[in-house]
């Protein structure tokens, strides 16, 4: 049984994850000397963020919305470089963050109270009178289980028996505040204004969001610090926490900029606030409101550090996550954002200057179908100074590989299609082209010898030479592959072996073909089934 608290302000029922575990953290065991997971406070991240390997949430964007708090504390405690010398000096001299520890240890305690009842920490206390009557379970915080708010009025989806952990719930709103998507929020314009319905989406939710990996949290911290202090740092405590020029909901949009980076990292994208319950004991989350956050206007680059810039269409800004894409097979813009050193000072420009420095850059994306998260998407990609322009050399050939690979699958596909229906209905062409297209075994079997590649390029060997030859055999042989387990769907007789023997031939075709890449440029008849590649170490988290 528990019951909803009747007095928030009495000290039994705070909770504060300066000193509360609040975020699970790879560590090392002392004695065993194993990779543990525990849960740790903000305050113990910081001032052992050497000892931590990496963050270990339950989601790639949980990760990343918790690690952009810590940078807003480092920007707001005023423990950061002055400089591009300085910040040098921090990476390579490893730079203790105790005393960011020390300044968020000695804060205000009712500033990072999660259940303070005028100023609740990353909250809208406005939202109060309307919790009870018409909150809803707490599922909505988290951007995986909300669903499309248009698709579910009785809101049934979002109630769950089990009242939320204070870490799990407090996560979930950092990864909102971050992530949170557009579309119409469950809010009435009477409460606090019309505009109060109308979300917008986070500030990294239409974007991948790039973080140089070092071995430990504390290298992370200090590789993706902008050198530059904030003139008067400003920490987004709650919506009410005295701060002038907050958004009030009753007039237009509002959007405002930062006012330097410790603002901007614990920008406040959605109004939230939680009920605190009582179960056996210990504090709990069971219900939820929440509605539009703040708007931020469009950012400068000065903001935009770890954005890879595109082109695509009539679109130009930052890398899309997308769900028919994978995170790898835009390796190669990535890589171009780190071999352009003709943009000005940035994230990519910094790490250039690290003689010898590898890191890992750990690309991360929500994909959305409008107000409906579909997956999380994360991958990282080996980077070393010195090396930047032939890790694009690389990406770019892989990925022209690849792209290659896929139409002449498709090539091969309509193939079998008219030999197999040459009298097919125009309606049925197109579904019947995609049952024969290899495509997406093809792009599945082609990550591993991608990151392969890039790590044996990495490891110094020449892109134009072994890595990339290598390379070629593999996604000849799994393009072969691909066509061939499609191909066996093909009705039985003279017009299936038909069918197949014309797809083969046109495959063939392609791979021979003058415009073809010249790493993969061959008959697939000449690859070995046997190889398979390697992806080197573990992809797409902390």
């Amino acid at each position: 049984m528990y019951r909803v608290l009747g007095n928030a302000s009495n000290p039994a029922w705070r909770w504060d994850p300066r000193t509360q575990a609040c975020q699970p953290a790879l560590t090392v065991d002392e004695v065993s000397g194993r990779a543990v997971v525990r849960l740790m406070s903000l305050v113990d991240l910081l001032r052992n963020a050497d000892q931590v390997l990496a963050l270990s949430g339950s989601t790639a964007g949980e990760d990343v919305a918790v690690f952009e708090y810590l940078m807003a504390i480092l920007y707001s405690s005023d423990h950061v470089p002055t400089s591009h010398e300085e910040w040098r000096r921090w990476v390579e001299g490893q730079e203790s963050l105790s005393p960011a520890a020390d300044w968020l240890a000695g804060e205000p305690d009712d500033r990072w109270d999660l259940f303070h009842p005028e100023q609740p920490l990353g909250q809208n206390a406005e939202l109060a009178p309307f919790l009870d009557g018409h909150g809803v379970g707490h599922a909505q915080v988290v951007i995986e289980r909300a669903g499309d708010y248009h698709q579910f009025f009785d809101k049934s989806h979002l109630h769950d028996p089990e009242p939320m952990r204070p870490d799990v719930a407090l996560r979930a709103m950092l990864a909102q505040h971050a992530y949170g998507l557009g579309g119409r929020a469950m809010a009435k314009a009477d409460w606090l204004g019309p505009q109060l319905t109308y979300q917008a989406v986070g500030r990294l939710g239409s974007r991948i969001r790039v973080i140089a990996m070092g071995p430990t949290l504390g290298d992370t911290l200090r590789l993706n610090l902008v050198p530059g202090r904030d003139r008067q740092p400003t920490f987004n405590y709650s919506w009410t926490d005295g701060r002038r020029r907050r958004r009030t909901f009753r007039s237009g949009k509002e959007p405002r900029l930062p006012d330097g980076r410790a603002d901007l990292h614990s920008f406040l994208g959605r109004s939230i606030l939680l009920r605190p319950v009582l179960v056996d004991g210990r504090l709990m989350v069971d219900r939820v409101l929440m509605a539009a956050g703040e708007l931020l206007a469009p950012l400068p680059p000065a903001y935009l550090q770890d954005a890879v810039l595109t082109r695509s269409g009539n679109y130009e800004g930052p890398l899309r996550p997308s769900a028919d894409r994978a995170v790898w097979q835009e390796a190669h813009a990535l890589y171009a954002a780190a071999a352009d050193r003709f943009k000005g000072a940035d994230l990519y420009d910094r790490l250039a200057d690290l003689p010898d420095r590898t890191v890992n850059l750990w690309a991360v994306g929500l994909v959305a179908r409008k107000s409906a998260a579909v997956t999380w998407v994360s991958d990282s990609f080996p980077y070393t100074s010195g090396l930047q322009v032939d890790l694009k050399w690389a990406a770019d050939e892989g990925s022209a590989m690849c792209e290659y690979a896929a139409k002449a699958l498709w090539s091969a596909a309509a193939t079998a299609r008219e030999a197999a229906y040459p009298n097919a209905k125009s309606a049925d062409r197109k579904p019947q082209t995609a049952r024969f297209n290899g495509s997406r075994e093809m792009w599945a079997g082609a990550a591993a010898p991608f990151h392969a590649l890039l790590d044996s390029v990495n490891a110094n060997q020449r892109p134009d030479a072994g890595p990339l030859e290598a390379f070629g055999r593999e996604i000849r042989t799994t393009t072969r592959n691909a066509l061939r387990s499609r191909l066996a769907s093909l009705p039985p007789g003279e017009r299936g072996l038909r069918a197949r023997f014309q797809a083969e031939t046109r495959l063939k075709q392609m791979l021979n073909a003058e415009k073809c890449p010249a790493y993969l440029k061959g008959s697939p008849d000449d690859c070995s089934t046997a190889a398979t590649g390697t992806a080197g170490p573990h992809r797409g988290g902390w």
